[in-house]
């Protein structure tokens, strides 16, 4: 890559095409995929909804910006929201959040934010600056200043939410920072906090949202009641929208020329994720479930009880192995590379699977029972060296 900013450490293969949720490099391998694109193609490389949908936007028009109304956009946020909800469409999971920061600031009056150590939330200057790691935020400084930060799944971050606070911003589990799960009694007592002490509570969902952990949004598995929720990966299985959503009465603080978009809302955009929203029904995500389910109880078989493995975590089909330090989670990805899978790294040397919703559930226990052999390996070395 002669021509690029090395803002990203890149595997040896370029992907060149792909096929429901495997795809191939440029020298014809093929590849069992666990990753979305980082959980965005949950509905996998080839789907004829989204394509068709797609083609037939590009024949109306392209884009004609928000200085006009659109009906696409407006079935889309119906679609979208949950109740007494309205969305704005952006073209990010930061750009979503950078909404979100602003709409809670300007709703409140008040500057405050609290975030979560080892939370992930973008790299713009307000969503890195709510984003919980030191090594994403280096050399950045200074970052938007009003914001603090508490442990994740702590109890004294509750005893923190005072009425001082704009917002508490959170991902229900974290993606990028572990594949941390919250606790159910704790997110509800975040959520009640907010609520009590008239703090807005911003639910992330840009990479748990859209069905990944078998419900549209996460926080629906969890007594949570959220005033602004973000999403977006997912949502375009691959075209770049986003979007915050927020209840009804905050928009008394998003009039005409306090927030706006070139690109968000972008009809290409919305007619794919107008596809996937159809195509994320009950039925759907009842299977989403079912295939975690499965899912999980193969790796409680097979990988759980390894010895380089220190826990399991994650719901639906969101997962975290997380591995001594030992073993590099690098090395075992590129094993797996290897031998045609793909997987994520995160936080805390944790193995990340983020699969595409509709693999099949055959083809998920293969990539389970891959991982296991790898990890077996891995293990055994282990034990002789030590």
């Amino acid at each position: 890559m002669k021509h690029i900013f090395p803002t990203y450490k890149q595997y040896p293969m370029e992907i060149v095409s792909g096929h429901d949720w495997h795809l191939t490099d440029e020298n014809g391998k093929q590849y069992l995929d666990f990753t979305s694109g980082i959980g965005v193609c949950s509905f996998g490389y080839s789907n004829d909804w989204i394509e068709q949908s797609v083609l037939n936007q590009l024949g109306k028009v392209w884009h004609t910006s928000n200085l006009y109304p659109s009906a696409l956009q407006d079935e889309v946020a119906k679609m979208l929201c949950p109740q007494g909800m309205l969305a704005f469409f952006c073209n990010s999971g930061t750009e979503a959040n950078e909404a979100a920061f602003k709409l809670a600031r300007k709703y409140t009056g008040k500057a405050k934010i609290l975030a979560f150590n080892d939370g992930f939330h973008g790299r713009t200057y307000g969503s890195m600056s709510l984003t919980g790691n030191p090594n994403i935020q280096s050399g950045f400084a200074p970052l938007v200043p009003g914001i603090d930060f508490a442990d994740y799944n702590d109890s004294s971050a509750v005893d923190q939410i005072t009425s001082d606070y704009a917002a508490v911003i959170l991902e229900v589990i974290q993606g990028e920072g572990g594949v941390n799960s919250g606790h159910g009694d704790w997110l509800h007592a975040i959520s009640k906090k907010c609520h009590d002490q008239g703090v807005l509570l911003i639910a992330d969902e840009v990479q748990t949202g859209i069905g990944r952990t078998g419900t549209q949004f996460a926080y629906e598995h969890f007594d949570m009641d959220p005033d602004i929720i973000t999403c977006a990966k997912a949502l375009g299985n691959g075209l770049p929208i986003g979007a915050m959503l927020g209840k009804q009465q905050l928009a008394e603080a998003f009039g005409p020329g306090s927030h706006g978009t070139t690109f968000g809302g972008n009809k290409i955009a919305l007619s794919s994720a107008k596809a996937v929203l159809q195509q994320l029904t009950p039925d759907f995500l009842q299977k989403v479930a079912s295939k975690s389910q499965a899912v999980f109880h193969q790796i409680d078989q097979t990988i759980a009880d390894l010895p380089i493995v220190t826990k399991i975590s994650g719901l639906g089909l969101m997962i975290g192995i997380h591995l001594d330090s030992k073993v590099k989670v690098a090395d075992v990805i590129a094993k797996l590379q290897e031998q045609g899978m793909l997987t994520l790294p995160a936080e805390h040397n944790t193995l990340r699977l983020l699969p595409p919703l509709v693999m099949s559930q055959a083809d998920l226990l293969k990539g389970i029972d891959m991982i296991a052999s790898v990890l077996k390996t891995a293990s055994v070395k282990v034990e002789t060296l030590a």
